[in-house]
């Protein structure tokens, strides 16, 4: 069986100058270079990032993936177009459903190749709630991706339950991917917001679930977070420590303790260290991980599954984490799927 990725980022090839649109600024919109180069570049000039072809042009995703034995991508957008600051919630939405159309209309054409994850405009839950429907009954995607907070909302805030709540409702997977790293103000050289603030955000987005009881009163809801769960797994022994030495400061929404939710969610097998990624298995358990690359990002694994493959497995845990514990989360059957 090829291989599942659960963590790849899609753009349009084209992006809307959103800033003329809607009157003011701070959107990101795509320069071409010409050949197969781009440029992420904000409104104020500033560089984000440079792309190529592959983030845009399904004909090299595919190749790609052919060469690298990958049967499936799950796609997503690049988290900095979530939009979450956006101060009209309605040009929110407008943003996230072109987003959702274009990867939708990927996803058909390709449908045993590619599966979709939506984009929502998460400060705004009732439009977001909206959106989501819309993503999975009308566009066909198997769910979305959320950020690892919306703005100054984390992930325990009561707005965002009834999000979480129709997730569960539709059988929509969710993708939690880290962004807009905290404490970027100390971190502006090495790259640190990527190196040390990404691991952070991911494990406040689990803790902030996991005490805020969405895995409680949701146990049905499949999420799977990026980065192998970030922070978390090597750092659960003093979050477990915490809760119990202090309930009256950690146990305030959710009396169980964080070891009861391990095995409820997913994560992906991003780590680059096979030491982590034993970690990563041993704290999650191996039939919730799965493989994830960051496609076609350079912070990500350039060669799918040599992560995986290079543990000392049997053949039924390896194929697990390359392909059926993504499906597990996904809720599809590899029937469905150019697997073979």
């Amino acid at each position: 069986m090829r291989s599942v990725d659960v963590h790849t980022h899609l753009l349009p090839p084209e992006l809307p100058r959103w800033s003329e649109r809607f009157g003011y600024g701070g959107f990101v919109r795509l320069e071409h270079l010409g050949g197969c180069k781009a440029r992420m570049v904000r409104d104020d000039g500033t560089q984000f990032r440079e792309v190529e072809s592959n983030v845009w042009d399904p004909e090299v995703r595919l190749r790609e993936c052919d060469q690298a034995g990958v049967g499936v991508q799950v796609l997503s957008t690049v988290p900095i177009m979530f939009s979450y600051w956006v101060r009209e919630p309605r040009h929110a939405l407008d943003v996230a459903r072109f987003l959702n159309d274009h990867l939708a209309s990927v996803c058909a054409a390709h449908p045993r190749r590619f599966v979709g994850l939506g984009t929502l405009p998460l400060q705004a839950p009732d439009l977001a709630a909206r959106e989501l429907i819309r993503c999975v009954r009308e566009l066909g995607l198997a769910g979305v991706q959320i950020g690892s907070h919306a703005g100054n909302w984390n992930l325990d805030r009561p707005e965002l339950f009834p999000v979480f709540a129709e997730a569960e409702e539709l059988g929509a997977a969710m993708f939690v991917h880290p962004w807009d790293m905290m404490g970027q103000e100390r971190m502006q050289k090495y790259w640190l917001p990527w190196l040390v603030g990404m691991p952070a955000e991911v494990s406040q987005a689990i803790c902030s679930m996991i005490f805020g009881g969405v895995f409680e009163r949701l146990p049905a809801l499949r999420v799977c977070f990026a980065h192998g769960g970030g922070a978390f797994a090597a750092t659960l022994g003093r979050i477990q420590h915490g809760f119990e030495c202090r309930p009256d400061l950690v146990a305030v929404d959710n009396p169980h303790p964080p070891a009861r939710y391990l095995g409820r969610f997913w994560v992906d097998s991003l780590v680059h260290d096979p030491r982590v990624l034993r970690l990563v298995l041993d704290t999650f358990g191996p039939r919730r991980v799965a493989l994830g690359t960051d496609y076609p990002f350079p912070l990500g694994e350039e060669q799918p599954g040599k992560l995986i493959r290079s543990l000392e497995l049997d053949e039924g845990a390896r194929e697990a984490l390359l392909s059926r514990n993504a499906l597990d989360w996904l809720g599809r059957e590899p029937r469905e799927l150019d697997l073979a």
